[in-house]
C-alpha cells in the first residue's frame, strides 16, 4: 500500500513521546557498551528502562513496516529482535559450557524457562489484558495465523526427539535452522495490508516511501542494538538481586533471568492487547516461541562446537531431558488449544494454572507433563477438522 493512502494528525505530544522513549534507552545502552559498573538495584532500573523503551520502539517499527511488508513478516522480525536478550544470555551459558560443564545446566534451564513463560504466562496475560480492556471473552485469531501455529507444531514435534536421544547435535542445527528459514520464507509471502496507526508511529507513516523505510529500518536497528547490549547486564543485575534475597541459582537462571530477557516481547504484546489488537499480540508471542524452538535451540550445538574448537555433541543429562520433555509437552498443548484460532478464558486459566503448578511444586513436573500430553491429545481429537486447513495454510497451499 502506498504511504500516502492515509495521513494522520501528529500533535507535538507525539514527537515529545518519541524523543522521551529514545532518551530512556540511552543510559542503559551507554552502560552496556562501556561495561559500566553500578549496583544491582540501579542496574536493574536503568537496564530495565532501556528494554522498556526499546520494546516501544520495536512496536512502532513493526507497525510502520506493515505498510510495505506483511504483518506476519513484520511481527516475525519484531519477535526475533525482541528475544535477542534470550539469545544473548543463552549463548553466554552455552559458550562457557564448553569449558565448564556445569554451565550446560544453565543454558538448558534458561531456554526451557523462557519457552514455558511464553506459553504459560504470556498467552494468558494477553488474554486477560484483552478481556479487561475490551470486555471480550476470547481472542479470535485471523486465518493467516495458521502459519505460525503450523510451524510451531512442526518445531514442537521435532523437539520431542531431542531429549529422547539425549543430546543436541549439528544435525539438529541443520534441521531446526532450516525450519526457521522455511517459516520466514512463508511469512514473507503473506499479504500486505496497512494497519490503522496509533501513537507516535503516525509520524513515520506520514513520511514518503524512501524516508519512511529508512526510518523504519533505523528504528529496528536501534531497538535491536539496545536490547542486545542491555540484555546480559540486565539479566546479571536481576540475578545479583535474587542472590541478595537468597534465591536458588538454578531457579534464578530458569525463571528470573528469562523474565528479564523476555520483557521486551511481553511489553509489545501487552501494548497491542490494550489497544484491542489481541490477535497481533498473540501472533508476536507465538512467533517468538517459533524462533526460540527453532533458531535458539538449533544454534546451541553450533555455539558449543565453536567454543570448543571442534565438532562436539551438546550432552543432556536426566534433568535437562525432563525439562525439555515438559517444555515440549506444554508446547504441544498450546498448539492444540490454538489450532481452532480461538483462545478462550477457560483455556487461558488452564495454561496459567498448569504453569504455576509446576513452577511452585517442582516435584510434580512429570505429572504436569503427562496432563499436558493427555489434554493435547483430547483437544487434537476434538478439533481434528482444523488440522488440515492449518497445514495447508502453513505450506502455502490452497484450502
Amino acid at each position: 500500500m502506498n504511504s500516502r493512502a492515509k495521513k494522520y494528525e501528529t500533535p507535538p505530544k507525539l514527537y515529545f513521546l518519541m524523543l522521551l522513549t529514545f532518551l530512556a534507552t540511552a543510559p542503559g545502552i551507554y552502560l552496556g557498551l562501556t561495561d559500566g559498573h553500578v549496583s544491582p538495584e540501579v542496574g536493574t532500573l536503568l537496564f530495565g528502562l532501556a528494554i522498556f523503551g526499546a520494546a516501544f520502539i520495536l512496536c512502532w517499527a513493526a507497525e510502520a513496516a506493515q505498510i510495505d511488508i506483511s504483518e506476519s513478516l513484520a511481527v516475525a522480525i519484531l519477535a526475533l529482535l525482541a528475544v535477542l536478550p534470550e539469545y544473548a544470555v543463552d549463548f553466554v551459558f552455552t559458550w562457557n559450557a564448553a569449558h565448564d560443564p556445569e554451565q550446560a545446566h544453565f543454558a538448558i534451564a534458561n531456554m526451557t524457562g523462557a519457552n514455558r513463560l511464553l506459553v504459560g504466562l504470556g498467552w494468558p496475560a494477553v488474554l486477560l489484558i484483552y478481556i479487561v480492556a475490551k470486555k471480550r471473552k476470547e481472542i479470535v485469531m485471523d486465518r493467516s495465523q495458521r502459519v505460525e501455529i503450523f510451524y510451531l507444531a512442526m518445531a514442537t514435534i521435532y523437539s520431542f526427539t531431542i531429549p529422547l536421544k539425549g543430546s543436541l547435535t549439528l544435525i539438529d542445527t541443520v534441521i531446526l535452522v532450516t525450519l526457521f528459514a522455511l517459516y520466514t520464507r512463508r511469512v514473507a509471502q503473506m499479504e500486505t495490508v496497512e494497519p490503522e496507526m496509533v501513537g507516535p508511529v503516525k509520524i513515520i507513516a506520514n513520511m514518503k516511501d524512501g524516508p519512511r523505510r529508512l526510518v523504519t529500518v533505523l528504528f529496528f536497528l536501534w531497538a535491536g542494538a539496545a536490547i542486545f547490549f542491555v540484555a546480559e547486564p540486565f539479566a546479571h543485575s536481576m540475578v545479583e538481586m535474587g542472590h541478595a534475597f537468597g534465591i536458588n541459582e538454578f531457579l534464578l537462571v530458569q525463571w528470573l533471568a528469562p523474565i528479564a530477557s523476555e520483557s521486551p516481547e511481553f511489553i509489545v504484546a501487552a501494548t497491542w492487547a490494550v489497544r484491542g489488537a489481541a490477535g497481533s499480540a498473540l501472533k508476536a508471542l507465538i512467533s517468538s516461541k517459533v524462533n526460540q524452538w527453532t533458531l535458539l535451540v538449533g544454534t546451541i550445538p553450533l555455539v558449543f562446537s565453536i567454543s570448543s574448537g571442534a565438532v562436539r555433541v551438546f550432552p543432556l543429562d536426566d534433568l535437562q531431558q525432563h525439562e525439555l520433555l515438559l517444555t515440549a509437552a506444554q508446547s504441544l498443548f498450546g498448539v492444540a488449544v490454538l489450532v481452532n484460532l480461538n483462545l478462550r478464558r477457560s483455556e487461558g486459566i488452564l495454561l496459567a494454572t498448569l504453569f504455576c503448578a509446576q513452577l511452585i511444586v517442582a516435584q510434580i513436573r512429570l505429572e504436569v507433563m503427562l496432563i499436558y500430553l493427555v489434554l493435547a491429545a483430547v483437544y487434537l481429537v476434538i478439533q481434528r477438522h482444523h488440522l488440515i486447513p492449518a497445514m495447508r495454510t502453513g505450506l502455502g497451499l490452497k484450502e
